[in-house]
């Protein structure tokens, strides 16, 4: 006799972003604005990804600077737009 299968999981579901908590205290400038880079750069090529863009060469500054803008983020740099293409890659 055949076992039911379980019902299906939905990944689509709402979620609660984490509570933001300060950045640790004491580190050099750069630091922070790595981190803060690093971030940006994660946001947006999940953006990408979610409107079908799956490969790095497919992000080109204009589109990575269009989803910013769509996403309500400020426009990335040259550098921030470098970081995504290179998340995009290393992530498959």
């Amino acid at each position: 006799m055949p076992v039911p299968a379980a019902a299906p999981m939905l990944m689509d579901l709402p979620y609660a972003p984490l509570a933001k908590r300060p950045l640790p205290a004491g580190r050099p400038r750069d630091w922070y604005i790595t981190h803060n880079r690093r971030l940006k750069a994660m946001r947006l090529a999940i953006a990408l990804l979610d409107s079908g863009v799956y490969l790095p060469n497919q992000a080109h500054n204009r589109r990575i600077r269009s989803t910013a803008e769509l996403i309500g983020v400020h426009p990335p740099s040259d550098t921030t737009c470098h970081m995504v293409r290179t998340l995009m890659r290393y992530c498959r």
